[in-house]
């Protein structure tokens, strides 16, 4: 029993699911973060476009 114990306390192998899951997760907010700013971004020059035509 104290064996399988400790051969459970050292398997790694969730905690490595765990932390590339983590990594996962941070890459999404980046992503979404950045697509959000160039969107905002992309939403006022088309924006500052349009007026410029229309006034011409």
């Amino acid at each position: 029993m104290i064996t399988i114990l400790k051969s459970l306390w050292k398997d790694e192998d969730g905690a490595s699911a765990v932390e590339y899951g983590l990594i996962a997760g941070l890459i999404a907010v980046a992503i979404v973060t950045a697509a959000t700013l160039v969107g905002t971004n992309l939403n006022g020059l088309l924006g500052r476009i349009s007026t410029a035509l229309a006034g011409a």
